[in-house]
């Protein structure tokens, strides 16, 4: 790593140069950060905003799931078999399906390896059980907390190397140049990152260009473009200034919604809702109280049936809002929220008003599987705090620990977003089509509609080694100095600079930041989370461009704030990039499917009650089988439709591969 200043426009500039930098400290980025230094890469460094911070080390579930190739027991599975099954989730693409399926078994063991608590028999299988869109019993937990101790087992290996991290930094640009050696149409590249340093107190200081070789993107899922969401506050993301450097979208129509908690963000699935909690709504005030759900559903039990299945069918699906299923719930709960107005709150200390019997629990309500499930885990108790006090008390204390007592108060929440299945788009090696650029973890599109629960851990740990062993194998060139970063990069740093600089020169009101995040974040909530319509998307799109017009001429005081205007910017790059997206599968002729609600007056509704703008009909039209694929335009963005890849048929026979592995034929 080289150090030093640099001069652009006038002003001085902090300088870093290195072979590669991998920007987030999430499970993603530090495993490619890990797996470069084990490929031999020394000249490496990790940026972050925050080693605290982020989705991996800051969410969970009542279990949180790593989904893996079976290791335990006589169920037959195989790579091509879970290939199959990623691959038959729709919209993904065959060749990531395989490199997942194939690498997961490493993926696991190394984090078994070091110091990740998975539970293992007596003879060292490592167990597993079946999670949501899968067939095989792939899934394993180290508990609600999965991701933080891999992200923490992962800090100890960095740590370990003794691996640079420069922390602090938020990245406002990537830098980016023609190839000189392409021989047809230039293709554009990575070459470096344009940051803020948030530790500096005077403006015009907080910029530092680093130059690299190759930049591993590993910045986690668009969060912040959403009011309602379940990721962390710490999380909100970083596509905006890969849109605009002319790094494609993929899937970005597919993202995940579902009910989780919004004083303390956590999602609400597994026994959360297995005990059959209350569910009830109030007034903005807290006045008003009363209980919704059984205002719909034809009987108590088909209302407790959907309760209880709600914990395995965590995340909205369409599909299962006809005949009574358990994302009826999720409309009603946002038809309380987004369309009345009013606030809604789980209650654990009382059972629905009608699962009760002369004061006690009615169990003879439920239906067999959810009784024998209640049953089976000694859950059979009279209130629902006792049964997750019986059934998981892990789950309790985790919101004791901010704070929330369950025993005496009742859970705010909402339909919020959880997670991004669509993203950056990427080859077989993470890496897209803006070369040496290699986005991994959540930010990467290669999830379809329908994933297994879990298998978004496995991708980035798959995704980050096969960037990290193509950039070994492939990528081992010098960063450019400061005269080439200078000659290549010296506009556009000058450019993103002069965004910032400016906004202290203007006259008038200053920009209220937090405001407009609140306006951009309930704009996708309302328009471009789990229910949809052309036309709510339509306007939201003109309000977007309205709100970007008013960034471009903000004006703030305080360097502080200048972080806060550069995330705004890209937000609002994001969401409109997203929301052209949606309307352009939409106007295709793309019905509701994953985990969103389209609106088609041509389709039918859960219930006759409900409001027209819950009309759907599911997608059957052949889109499943083909990804869009989006190019940021400020005018307009480009989508284009492409059919998936398949999954490779690749050669096995043991001396050819061998060969072909000794010549490293495999990264041409």
């Amino acid at each position: 790593m080289e150090q030093g200043t640099i001069r652009i426009g006038g002003q001085e500039y902090g300088f870093y140069s290195l072979q590669t930098i991998v920007v987030g400290s999430g499970a993603a980025g530090l495993n490619a950060a890990v797996s470069l230094y084990k490929e031999g890469q020394r000249d490496i460094g990790i940026l972050t905003e925050g080693r605290l911070m982020g989705t991996s080390r800051n969410t969970g579930s009542d279990k949180q799931t790593y989904y893996k190739l079976t290791t335990c027991g006589s169920e037959p599975d195989s790579v091509r078999k879970m290939a199959q099954t990623l691959f038959e989730g729709q919209a993904m693409d065959g060749d990531l399906a395989l490199a997942e399926a194939a690498l997961s078994v490493r993926g696991f063991y190394h984090l078994v390896d070091i110091g990740v608590p998975f539970p293992c028999n007596g003879s060292g299988e490592y167990v597993g059980y079946k999670t949501d869109h899968d067939p095989n019993q792939r899934g394993t937990s180290a508990g609600p907390l999965t991701s933080k101790f891999m992200t923490e087992a992962l800090w100890r290996e960095a740590d370990r190397y003794q691996i640079p991290v420069f922390e602090g930094y938020q990245v406002i640009e990537i830098l980016t140049k023609d190839e000189e050696e392409s021989k047809t149409k230039p293709e554009r590249r990575a070459c470096g990152v344009l940051a803020l340093n948030g530790r500096e107190i005077q403006a015009q200081s907080q910029y530092t260009i680093f130059s690299a070789e190759n930049v591993v993107y590993a910045v986690g899922g668009e969060a912040g473009m959403y009011d309602t969401s379940v990721y962390p506050v710490s999380q909100t993301g970083g596509m905006g200034a890969a849109f605009r450097a002319g790094a494609r979208g993929k899937n970005l129509t597919e993202s995940q919604y579902g009910m989780a908690s919004i004083k303390f963000r956590w999602n609400l699935s597994g026994t959360y809702q297995q005990v059959i909690p209350r569910y009830v709504s109030t007034a903005p005030d807290g006045s008003d109280e009363k209980e919704f759900l059984d205002e719909y559903f034809k009987d108590t039990e088909s209302m407790l049936t959907a309760i209880f299945l709600k914990g395995y069918q965590w995340p909205f699906d369409p599909r299962k809002t006809m005949n009574y299923g358990s994302s009826l719930i999720d409309i009603l709960v946002y038809q309380e929220c987004v369309i009345k107005g009013r606030r809604v709150f789980l209650d654990y200390t009382k059972n629905p008003k009608k699962a009760e019997k002369n004061g006690l629990f009615a169990s003879e309500l439920l239906n067999q599987e959810a009784y024998a499930y209640l049953k089976n885990s000694d859950g059979l108790w009279n209130t629902p705090i006792e049964r997750l006090e019986h059934m998981n008390p892990a789950a309790i204390q985790l919101y004791r620990s901010h704070n929330i007592d369950l025993y005496s108060e009742l859970l705010e929440i909402a339909v919020c977003a959880q997670h991004n299945n669509g993203g950056l788009a990427g080859n077989c090696w993470w890496e897209s089509n803006l070369r040496h650029l290699f986005p991994v973890g959540e930010v990467n599109g290669s999830h379809g509609v329908y994933r297994p629960g879990g298998s978004a851990l496995n991708s980035g740990q798959a995704g980050s080694l096969r960037a990290a062993q193509f950039i070994a194998h492939k990528y081992t060139g010098p960063a450019m100095d400061q005269e080439g970063i200078l000659r290549y990069c010296g506009a556009q740093i000058e450019e993103a600079i002069g965004f910032g600089m400016e906004a202290f020169n203007r006259h008038g009101e200053e920009i209220d930041l937090q405001a407009e995040r609140k306006e951009l974040g309930v704009r996708m909530s309302e328009k471009g989370a789990n229910i949809r319509s052309l036309e709510g998307v339509t306007e939201a799109l003109v309000k977007n461009r309205i709100q970007q017009k008013r960034a471009e001429t903000a004006r703030i005081s305080k360097p502080a704030d200048l972080k806060r205007l550069y995330r705004l910017r890209d937000l609002l790059v994001s969401q409109q990039v997203y929301l052209e997206a949606i309307g352009d599968y939409i106007r295709r002729g793309g019905a509701s499917r994953g985990s969103y609600l389209i609106y088609d007056p041509k389709g039918a509704k859960p219930l006759s009650c409900l409001p027209e703008q819950f009309t759907f009909s599911l997608e059957d039209n052949g889109m499943s089988e083909q990804i869009q694929e989006v190019e940021y335009r400020p005018d307009g963005c480009r989508c284009f439709l492409r059919p998936v890849r398949p999954i490779p048929e690749e050669d096995s026979w043991f001396e050819k591969v061998w060969r072909d592995w000794r010549e490293n034929a495999y990264y041409q």
